[in-house]
């Protein structure tokens, strides 16, 4: 049995809310074609262009948020 407390309440006063949708394709585009660049760039093999493609950006990430505090 489904708790009430789990259940979404979208009944208040949100029926006549506006979603707004951006699409951001060419942008994402550039930043892939720079970041796949860089790793030419740099003349990593392609593993170690796999891993700075999957671990680098949460290294970013936690080097700005630091810089937030």
């Amino acid at each position: 049995m489904i708790e009430h407390y789990l259940i979404p309440r979208y009944d208040m006063g949100m029926q006549n809310a506006n979603v707004k949708i951006e699409q951001h394709l060419f942008t994402g585009g550039v930043w892939i074609a720079a970041w796949l660049f860089t790793i030419g760039f740099l003349k990593l093999t392609f593993w170690m262009g796999v891993l700075a493609i999957v671990i680098w950006p949460y290294y970013l990430g936690t080097f700005f948020s630091l810089l937030g505090r």
